[in-house]
């Protein structure tokens, strides 16, 4: 592949390196140059560009990914259609990831050009999430090295989704004088939760008291059952192999396999097994429902696959879970979009500020045509046919309520408002519906706003084209509202200070579309009086 600035001459075929924006109009990276193109940057004054050339033994970038992808691919994963050199392995199931990191080390280390993403070994993912991603860095890669990889893979795939089983679980919790009601309520609650999100059964419980004895009658009892996988949560945390629930283990005729792990929370777990019937015995801090060291016991359980000593003893890297306070879920292949027809957008009104530009006025409140400012920007967004709309109110906001009176809306208070437009991003962010497929962010103080160019951004969006976010543009200049998907919601919601989102437009350029519109209004904000005045005399003129 040949690689750099290319006269125009010459450009023809050629593979744009960089998007260009020049006489209304964008050229994205990735375009392949035709006549009609070249002719249009010929007559807007470009003389050249930075583009690629692909030799005859080369593969384009979304052919390369995808041959890759297929060879990857294994039972109950499938390959979804490859875009900006992209091919993802999306879960036909819910099920555990197994990776085969060497020899994922080895496809990567193939050609710099060539990457394999997967998920972390072992980790449970859903229907429609990603297991694995093959992104092709330039353009194009040689053929010789797609084949590499493919010899590589053959009869050793590195990626493995082991699918759930139903398995029936059940559930031992033992009392002593004093255990409250709402305890065992609560370990109940939060099992079946676990239970039920590996697709298995909570077939059986049994609460008794906490004795040898007790306890290996109720193992005994759950064999009878017919239960797969037993769970012991004990009044009391097991803190030795001869304390009362491995006893009573051993006295139930069944075996101790392991005792700890190098989990944090999860050090006082117990695995063992009465015949085919495995036993977890797990500590009190499995009551709560965060991420546990059992919970990665129970899902390769679940996944059909065998867990003894030494599988245990060699989950101490990445064990230590008690300081992270979130597991981010893997991102959802876009596969799972429905029809354009079918977009679920809501949209955020950002009308918290205080606005000190103003002086004395609060901006959102001035009347426009009989009425405030604010509620023109919401008249619109409803117009156009957005079912949830959000309005962030920060000072005056009783007043900034009444000016919005019977309109079908949902206010979002942002206390923090002097600390910067961040904040109401984030306000707003808090309170969308979870059901939306993006959101539309809107300034209060644009009256020139109408429908029909939010309709506009409505129609550009298509994630089956990486068309994510939705910029409109006025002779080529950006301006707002701004529609964005909801994959970069965690993003905004990271940005702080008194900035919005507008870098993230940059940092994630490979999905933006700048949307046309056929006058100013994107780009015409009132900040100042003068503005206010300006705009309020040319209105009625």
């Amino acid at each position: 592949m040949k690689f750099g600035s290319i006269p125009l001459s010459g450009a023809r075929g050629s593979i744009l390196a960089h998007s260009i924006r020049t006489g209304g109009r964008t050229l994205r990276k990735g375009t392949i140059l035709g006549l009609k193109d070249v002719e249009f940057l010929r007559q807007s004054g470009i003389d050249s560009v930075v583009a690629a050339k692909l030799a005859p033994t080369d593969l384009d970038e979304n052919r390369a990914a995808q041959r890759i992808a297929l060879a990857l691919r294994s039972k109950g994963l499938k390959v979804s259609k490859p875009r900006t050199g992209r091919c993802n392995l999306v879960a036909q199931y819910d099920g555990l990831v197994q990776i085969n990191k060497r020899l994922v080390d080895s496809l990567n280390r193939n050609n710099e050009a060539i990457t394999v993403a997967t998920v972390s070994p072992n980790t449970s993912i859903k229907k429609g999430d990603i297991a694995a991603t093959v992104k092709i860095i330039t353009f194009g890669v040689s053929e010789k090295s797609v084949s590499s990889c493919e010899k590589k893979i053959v009869a050793n795939p590195p990626v493995i989704l082991n699918r759930f089983k139903k398995l029936r679980i059940g559930l031992i919790q033992t009392t002593q004088s004093g255990t409250k009601k709402s305890l065992i309520q609560k370990a109940h609650e939060v099992t079946a939760q676990r239970i039920k999100a590996l697709g298995s059964e909570f077939a059986h419980e049994i609460i008794c008291e906490h004795s040898e004895d007790t306890v290996s009658r109720a193992i005994t009892e759950m064999e009878k059952q017919r239960i797969n996988v037993l769970l012991v949560l004990g009044a009391s945390a097991i803190t030795d192999r001869r304390d009362i629930v491995p006893q009573a283990v051993l006295i139930a005729k069944g075996r101790i396999e392991h005792f700890g792990m190098p989990v944090d929370p999860g050090n006082l777990l117990l695995l063992a097994e009465v015949r085919k019937m495995k036993i977890l015995g797990i500590p009190g801090s499995a009551r709560s429902p965060r991420l546990h060291g059992f919970d990665w016991i129970l899902e390769r359980l679940a996944a059909g696959l065998d867990v003894g000593s030494k599988d245990i003893t060699a989950m101490g890297v990445g064990g230590l879970l008690k300081e992270i306070p979130t597991r981010p879920m893997p991102r959802k292949s876009d596969d799972t979009y429905p029809p354009i027809e079918g977009r679920d957008i809501a949209a955020i009104i950002l009308a918290a500020g205080q606005s000190r530009r103003m002086g004395t006025r609060n901006k959102m409140l001035i009347e426009i045509e009989g009425k405030a400012m604010v509620r023109h920007s919401v008249e619109a967004i409803i117009g156009a046919g957005v079912q949830s709309v959000v309005v962030v109110t920060g000072y005056q906001p009783s007043k900034l309520k009444k000016a919005l009176s019977n309109l079908s809306v949902k206010f979002a208070h942002n206390p923090l408002f002097n600390q910067g437009l961040s904040t109401s991003l984030q306000a707003g962010l808090k309170v969308l519906p979870s059901h939306i497929q993006g959101a539309i962010v809107m300034l209060g103080d644009m009256p020139s706003i109408q429908s029909r160019h939010i309709e506009q951004l409505i129609s550009a969006f298509d994630p089956s084209k990486d068309r994510l976010i939705c910029v409109p543009t006025s002779n080529g200049k950006r301006g707002n509202p701004v529609l964005w998907p909801k994959r970069f919601f965690p993003a905004i919601a990271e940005v702080s200070g008194d900035v919005g989102a507008r870098h993230l437009i940059g940092e994630f350029s490979d999905f933006v579309v700048d949307v046309e519109m056929e006058d100013n209004a994107v780009i015409v904000d009132l900040d100042t009086p003068e503005a206010v005045d300006a705009y309020l005399q040319k209105r009625n003129q």
